[in-house]
Protein backbone atom coordinates (compact mmCIF):
# COMPACT_ATOMS: atom_id res chain seq x y z
CA UNK A 1 0.00 0.00 0.00
CA UNK A 2 1.36 3.47 -1.38
CA UNK A 3 1.29 5.20 2.71
CA UNK A 4 0.35 8.75 1.00
CA UNK A 5 -2.50 10.46 -1.64
CA UNK A 6 -1.91 9.54 -5.27
CA UNK A 7 -2.62 11.75 -8.50
CA UNK A 8 -1.73 11.55 -11.62
CA UNK A 9 0.38 13.95 -14.44
CA UNK A 10 -1.15 13.89 -17.68
CA UNK A 11 1.15 15.40 -20.33
CA UNK A 12 -1.11 13.60 -23.55
CA UNK A 13 1.63 11.66 -25.06
CA UNK A 14 1.39 11.06 -28.59
CA UNK A 15 2.73 7.70 -30.23
CA UNK A 16 4.24 6.97 -33.80
CA UNK A 17 1.42 7.55 -36.22
CA UNK A 18 -0.83 8.88 -33.67
CA UNK A 19 -2.64 12.48 -33.61
CA UNK A 20 -3.52 14.49 -30.81
CA UNK A 21 -7.22 13.60 -30.99
CA UNK A 22 -5.78 9.94 -30.21
CA UNK A 23 -3.44 11.43 -27.44
CA UNK A 24 -7.03 13.51 -25.94
CA UNK A 25 -8.62 10.57 -26.10
CA UNK A 26 -6.39 8.78 -24.08
CA UNK A 27 -6.04 11.28 -21.57
CA UNK A 28 -9.83 11.51 -20.66
CA UNK A 29 -9.44 7.38 -20.33
CA UNK A 30 -6.61 7.75 -17.75
CA UNK A 31 -8.71 10.81 -15.89
CA UNK A 32 -11.65 8.87 -15.64
CA UNK A 33 -10.13 5.31 -14.65
CA UNK A 34 -7.98 7.70 -11.75
CA UNK A 35 -11.55 9.08 -10.78
CA UNK A 36 -12.56 5.63 -10.49
CA UNK A 37 -10.13 4.57 -8.26
CA UNK A 38 -10.26 7.21 -5.72
CA UNK A 39 -7.03 9.22 -6.88
CA UNK A 40 -7.29 13.01 -5.20
CA UNK A 41 -6.39 14.77 -8.62
CA UNK A 42 -5.32 14.38 -12.51
CA UNK A 43 -3.68 17.71 -14.01
CA UNK A 44 -2.67 18.81 -17.35
CA UNK A 45 0.68 20.51 -18.69
CA UNK A 46 0.94 23.30 -20.75
CA UNK A 47 3.63 22.59 -23.92
CA UNK A 48 4.35 24.49 -26.69
CA UNK A 49 5.58 23.40 -30.19
CA UNK A 50 6.00 19.87 -29.24
CA UNK A 51 5.38 16.68 -31.70
CA UNK A 52 5.37 14.60 -28.64
CA UNK A 53 3.34 16.48 -26.16
CA UNK A 54 -0.79 17.27 -27.04
CA UNK A 55 -1.28 19.49 -23.84
CA UNK A 56 -1.23 22.71 -25.17
CA UNK A 57 -3.78 25.03 -23.87
CA UNK A 58 -4.91 23.32 -19.73
CA UNK A 59 -7.91 25.05 -19.50
CA UNK A 60 -9.75 23.76 -22.05
CA UNK A 61 -8.39 20.29 -21.07
CA UNK A 62 -9.36 20.92 -17.97
CA UNK A 63 -12.93 21.51 -18.90
CA UNK A 64 -13.65 18.50 -20.48
CA UNK A 65 -11.70 16.47 -17.92
CA UNK A 66 -13.79 17.84 -15.39
CA UNK A 67 -16.80 17.70 -17.51
CA UNK A 68 -15.90 13.84 -18.26
CA UNK A 69 -15.29 12.68 -14.27
CA UNK A 70 -17.13 13.05 -11.25
CA UNK A 71 -15.45 13.64 -8.14
CA UNK A 72 -11.89 14.08 -8.98
CA UNK A 73 -10.01 17.16 -8.35
CA UNK A 74 -8.84 18.69 -11.79
CA UNK A 75 -6.19 21.30 -12.59
CA UNK A 76 -3.21 22.61 -14.27
CA UNK A 77 0.41 21.05 -13.64
CA UNK A 78 0.45 24.04 -15.01
CA UNK A 79 -0.50 27.44 -16.53
CA UNK A 80 2.95 29.56 -17.37
CA UNK A 81 2.73 32.48 -16.18
CA UNK A 82 4.59 34.37 -18.25
CA UNK A 83 2.53 33.80 -21.46
CA UNK A 84 -0.42 34.75 -20.00
CA UNK A 85 -1.83 38.26 -18.50
CA UNK A 86 -2.69 37.30 -15.12
CA UNK A 87 -6.34 38.52 -15.36
CA UNK A 88 -7.14 36.32 -18.56
CA UNK A 89 -5.77 33.23 -16.23
CA UNK A 90 -8.31 34.43 -13.13
CA UNK A 91 -10.93 34.28 -15.50
CA UNK A 92 -10.42 31.55 -16.66
CA UNK A 93 -10.24 29.47 -13.64
CA UNK A 94 -12.67 31.12 -12.08
CA UNK A 95 -14.93 30.07 -14.60
CA UNK A 96 -14.33 26.30 -14.02
CA UNK A 97 -14.44 26.88 -10.59
CA UNK A 98 -18.19 28.16 -10.87
CA UNK A 99 -18.95 25.32 -13.76
CA UNK A 100 -17.02 22.57 -11.15
CA UNK A 101 -16.79 23.99 -7.87
CA UNK A 102 -14.29 22.80 -5.22
CA UNK A 103 -12.83 20.66 -8.11
CA UNK A 104 -10.53 23.08 -9.64
CA UNK A 105 -6.84 23.55 -9.10
CA UNK A 106 -4.63 26.23 -10.20
CA UNK A 107 -1.07 25.43 -10.88
CA UNK A 108 1.50 28.00 -11.58
CA UNK A 109 4.84 27.70 -13.29
CA UNK A 110 7.47 30.01 -14.84
CA UNK A 111 8.74 28.39 -17.99
CA UNK A 112 8.51 28.61 -21.41
CA UNK A 113 7.33 25.28 -22.47
CA UNK A 114 9.00 25.21 -25.35
CA UNK A 115 12.51 24.98 -26.75
CA UNK A 116 11.54 26.94 -29.41
CA UNK A 117 12.56 30.59 -29.76
CA UNK A 118 10.01 31.62 -32.55
CA UNK A 119 7.20 30.02 -30.45
CA UNK A 120 8.60 31.68 -27.24
CA UNK A 121 8.66 35.40 -29.14
CA UNK A 122 5.31 34.31 -30.55
CA UNK A 123 3.58 33.53 -26.80
CA UNK A 124 4.99 36.51 -25.58
CA UNK A 125 4.55 39.05 -28.21
CA UNK A 126 8.33 40.10 -28.22
CA UNK A 127 8.86 41.02 -24.63
CA UNK A 128 11.94 39.94 -23.03
CA UNK A 129 12.70 36.63 -21.34
CA UNK A 130 10.39 36.50 -18.05
CA UNK A 131 12.70 37.00 -14.91
CA UNK A 132 12.23 36.01 -11.34
CA UNK A 133 10.57 39.47 -10.43
CA UNK A 134 8.38 39.17 -13.32
CA UNK A 135 6.65 36.31 -12.30
CA UNK A 136 6.85 37.06 -9.00
CA UNK A 137 4.78 40.52 -9.82
CA UNK A 138 2.64 37.61 -12.31
CA UNK A 139 1.86 35.63 -9.27
CA UNK A 140 0.89 38.29 -7.08
CA UNK A 141 -1.65 40.02 -9.49
CA UNK A 142 -3.29 36.96 -10.21
CA UNK A 143 -3.64 36.01 -6.72
CA UNK A 144 -5.18 39.15 -6.30
CA UNK A 145 -7.13 38.89 -9.02
CA UNK A 146 -8.43 35.83 -7.31
CA UNK A 147 -9.26 37.02 -3.76
CA UNK A 148 -10.71 40.11 -5.27
CA UNK A 149 -7.91 42.37 -3.94
CA UNK A 150 -7.54 44.10 -7.55
CA UNK A 151 -10.54 45.20 -7.17
CA UNK A 152 -11.66 43.91 -10.84
CA UNK A 153 -14.66 41.90 -11.57
CA UNK A 154 -13.95 38.51 -12.72
CA UNK A 155 -17.78 37.29 -12.74
CA UNK A 156 -21.18 37.92 -11.59
CA UNK A 157 -21.56 37.73 -7.75
CA UNK A 158 -19.48 36.00 -5.61
CA UNK A 159 -16.10 34.55 -7.20
CA UNK A 160 -16.13 30.72 -7.10
CA UNK A 161 -12.13 30.42 -6.33
CA UNK A 162 -10.00 27.56 -7.55
CA UNK A 163 -7.08 26.42 -5.20
CA UNK A 164 -3.79 28.22 -6.48
CA UNK A 165 -0.34 26.06 -6.34
CA UNK A 166 3.21 26.99 -7.12
CA UNK A 167 4.97 24.60 -9.52
CA UNK A 168 8.69 24.72 -7.98
CA UNK A 169 11.94 22.57 -9.96
CA UNK A 170 14.31 24.57 -7.14
CA UNK A 171 14.81 26.33 -3.95
CA UNK A 172 13.62 29.75 -5.46
CA UNK A 173 10.24 28.28 -6.28
CA UNK A 174 9.81 26.53 -2.97
CA UNK A 175 10.69 30.07 -1.56
CA UNK A 176 8.13 31.54 -3.52
CA UNK A 177 5.77 28.97 -2.85
CA UNK A 178 6.59 29.57 0.66
CA UNK A 179 6.40 33.59 0.44
CA UNK A 180 2.63 33.55 -0.45
CA UNK A 181 1.54 30.60 1.56
CA UNK A 182 0.39 28.47 -1.03
CA UNK A 183 0.85 24.40 -1.23
CA UNK A 184 3.51 23.68 -3.91
CA UNK A 185 4.33 20.80 -6.31
CA UNK A 186 7.91 19.76 -6.88
CA UNK A 187 8.71 18.44 -10.39
CA UNK A 188 10.54 15.30 -9.06
CA UNK A 189 10.47 13.75 -12.49
CA UNK A 190 12.41 17.01 -13.89
CA UNK A 191 14.88 17.79 -11.52
CA UNK A 192 15.35 15.06 -8.98
CA UNK A 193 18.57 15.87 -7.96
CA UNK A 194 16.48 19.39 -6.19
CA UNK A 195 13.44 18.31 -4.35
CA UNK A 196 14.58 17.44 -1.03
CA UNK A 197 16.41 20.38 -0.44
CA UNK A 198 13.66 22.78 -1.64
CA UNK A 199 11.02 20.72 -0.16
CA UNK A 200 12.88 21.46 3.23
CA UNK A 201 13.31 25.02 2.31
CA UNK A 202 9.90 25.30 1.98
CA UNK A 203 8.55 24.25 5.37
CA UNK A 204 10.82 25.99 6.64
CA UNK A 205 9.70 29.38 5.46
CA UNK A 206 6.42 28.51 4.56
CA UNK A 207 4.18 31.48 6.14
CA UNK A 208 0.41 31.11 6.41
CA UNK A 209 -2.35 32.89 5.03
CA UNK A 210 -5.33 33.11 3.25
CA UNK A 211 -4.37 30.47 0.84
CA UNK A 212 -3.45 27.80 3.29
CA UNK A 213 -2.45 27.60 6.88
CA UNK A 214 0.69 24.74 6.83
CA UNK A 215 2.25 23.56 3.90
CA UNK A 216 1.26 21.41 1.88
CA UNK A 217 4.10 19.40 -0.80
CA UNK A 218 3.00 17.21 -3.61
CA UNK A 219 5.97 15.35 -5.52
CA UNK A 220 5.68 14.62 -8.92
CA UNK A 221 7.68 11.38 -10.11
CA UNK A 222 8.20 9.09 -13.04
CA UNK A 223 6.28 6.13 -12.63
CA UNK A 224 5.10 3.00 -14.74
CA UNK A 225 4.12 -0.27 -13.08
CA UNK A 226 4.07 -3.76 -14.84
CA UNK A 227 3.61 -7.35 -13.67
CA UNK A 228 7.05 -7.78 -13.64
CA UNK A 229 10.58 -5.28 -13.88
CA UNK A 230 11.26 -6.71 -16.94
CA UNK A 231 7.90 -6.08 -18.21
CA UNK A 232 8.21 -2.34 -17.39
CA UNK A 233 12.09 -2.12 -18.25
CA UNK A 234 10.13 -2.92 -22.23
CA UNK A 235 7.89 -0.45 -21.23
CA UNK A 236 10.26 2.28 -20.61
CA UNK A 237 12.55 2.22 -23.56
CA UNK A 238 10.21 4.27 -25.87
CA UNK A 239 10.52 7.00 -23.05
CA UNK A 240 14.29 6.82 -23.10
CA UNK A 241 14.61 7.45 -26.63
CA UNK A 242 12.87 10.20 -25.95
CA UNK A 243 14.94 11.27 -23.28
CA UNK A 244 18.17 10.36 -25.09
CA UNK A 245 17.00 12.85 -27.81
CA UNK A 246 16.29 15.87 -25.88
CA UNK A 247 19.43 15.48 -23.56
CA UNK A 248 21.62 14.73 -27.04
CA UNK A 249 19.69 18.49 -27.94
CA UNK A 250 17.89 16.80 -31.08
CA UNK A 251 14.49 18.43 -29.47
CA UNK A 252 11.25 15.73 -28.93
CA UNK A 253 9.64 13.40 -30.86
CA UNK A 254 6.50 11.26 -30.39
CA UNK A 255 7.10 7.85 -28.81
CA UNK A 256 8.05 5.08 -30.48
CA UNK A 257 6.88 1.77 -30.61
CA UNK A 258 8.68 -0.73 -28.28
CA UNK A 259 9.54 -2.66 -31.36
CA UNK A 260 11.29 0.57 -32.85
CA UNK A 261 12.60 1.47 -29.22
CA UNK A 262 14.59 -1.79 -28.94
CA UNK A 263 16.35 -1.29 -31.24
CA UNK A 264 17.52 2.25 -30.51
CA UNK A 265 21.27 2.43 -29.86
CA UNK A 266 22.20 5.04 -26.94
CA UNK A 267 25.66 6.66 -26.80
CA UNK A 268 27.13 5.59 -23.34
CA UNK A 269 27.12 9.42 -21.32
CA UNK A 270 23.22 9.16 -22.77
CA UNK A 271 22.78 5.37 -21.24
CA UNK A 272 24.05 6.50 -18.15
CA UNK A 273 22.28 9.66 -17.70
CA UNK A 274 19.16 7.63 -18.15
CA UNK A 275 19.95 4.90 -16.05
CA UNK A 276 20.85 7.69 -13.19
CA UNK A 277 17.47 9.37 -13.53
CA UNK A 278 15.85 6.06 -13.74
CA UNK A 279 17.05 5.33 -10.19
CA UNK A 280 15.14 8.23 -8.60
CA UNK A 281 12.12 7.42 -9.91
CA UNK A 282 9.65 4.35 -9.73
CA UNK A 283 9.40 1.40 -12.34
CA UNK A 284 9.11 -2.04 -11.86
CA UNK A 285 6.32 -4.70 -10.69
CA UNK A 286 3.88 -4.02 -8.16
CA UNK A 287 5.63 -4.64 -5.37
CA UNK A 288 9.11 -2.56 -6.67
CA UNK A 289 6.92 0.38 -7.49
CA UNK A 290 5.28 0.50 -4.30
CA UNK A 291 8.67 0.05 -2.18
CA UNK A 292 9.95 3.02 -4.40
CA UNK A 293 7.37 5.43 -3.96
CA UNK A 294 6.91 4.98 0.00
CA UNK A 295 10.77 5.65 -0.05
CA UNK A 296 10.32 8.93 -2.28
CA UNK A 297 7.48 10.05 -0.16
CA UNK A 298 9.63 8.87 3.41
CA UNK A 299 12.47 10.82 2.10
CA UNK A 300 10.86 13.95 0.81
CA UNK A 301 8.26 14.35 3.24
CA UNK A 302 5.49 14.48 0.63
CA UNK A 303 1.84 14.78 1.50
CA UNK A 304 1.21 13.31 -2.11
CA UNK A 305 2.86 11.78 -4.96
CA UNK A 306 1.46 12.45 -9.05
CA UNK A 307 2.43 10.00 -11.15
CA UNK A 308 3.46 10.97 -14.46
CA UNK A 309 3.60 7.89 -16.86
CA UNK A 310 5.66 7.97 -20.34
CA UNK A 311 4.56 4.68 -21.88
CA UNK A 312 3.74 3.88 -25.83
CA UNK A 313 0.64 2.11 -25.26
CA UNK A 314 -2.48 3.98 -23.82
CA UNK A 315 -3.52 0.99 -22.41
CA UNK A 316 -0.27 0.11 -20.73
CA UNK A 317 -0.73 3.39 -19.07
CA UNK A 318 -3.99 2.45 -17.13
CA UNK A 319 -2.74 -0.68 -16.41
CA UNK A 320 0.04 0.94 -15.33
CA UNK A 321 -2.24 3.13 -12.71
CA UNK A 322 -4.26 -0.02 -11.98
CA UNK A 323 -1.44 -2.11 -10.61
CA UNK A 324 -0.19 0.63 -8.55
CA UNK A 325 -3.12 1.02 -7.19
CA UNK A 326 -3.94 -2.35 -6.20
CA UNK A 327 -1.06 -4.53 -7.24
CA UNK A 328 -2.68 -7.23 -9.73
Amino acid sequence: MIDVPLSVLELSMTEDGRDATAAFTATTAVARRADELGLRRVWTAEHHGSTAIASVVPPVLIAHLAAATARIRVGSGGVLAPNHAPLAVAEQFATLAALHPDRIDLGIGRGPGTFDQNMVRALRRGAAPATAEDYRRDITELLGHLSGASGLRLLPGPVPTPLPWVLASSTGGAELAAEFGLPVAFAHHIRPENTVAAAERYRGAFRPGRWSDTPYVIVAVETLCAPTDAAAATLARPGDVLKAYLLSGRGDTGLRTPEAAAEHEFPVEIAQRIAEFRATQAQGSPETVRRQLNWLADKTGADELMLVTTVYDPAARLRSLELVVHGE
